[in-house]
């Protein structure tokens, strides 16, 4: 039996869970390039945390243009 029939006003389409999705990869984003920048500027961390949360940023961006894309398609006129 299904918990939430189509016509559920709670219920979330498709796009309002890229849009949720994307505020939070967005966020993440943003908050390791802060942790980044602070980590350099006090020169704690060492070369393979700075990979490790530049690598994390990468992945994060393109999770972030991947749904992006599919809410925003380019259209040709």
């Amino acid at each position: 039996m299904n918990a939430n029939p189509p016509n559920d006003p709670h219920r979330l389409d498709h796009e309002q869970m890229l849009r949720i999705r994307l505020g939070v990869l967005k966020r993440e984003h943003r908050d390791l390039d802060e942790s980044v920048v602070a980590l350099q500027e006090q020169g704690r961390a060492d070369m393979l945390t700075l990979q490790r949360l530049k690598r994390r940023k990468l992945a994060l961006k393109d999770e972030i243009a991947r749904i992006e894309d599919e809410l925003f398609p380019d259209i040709i006129a």
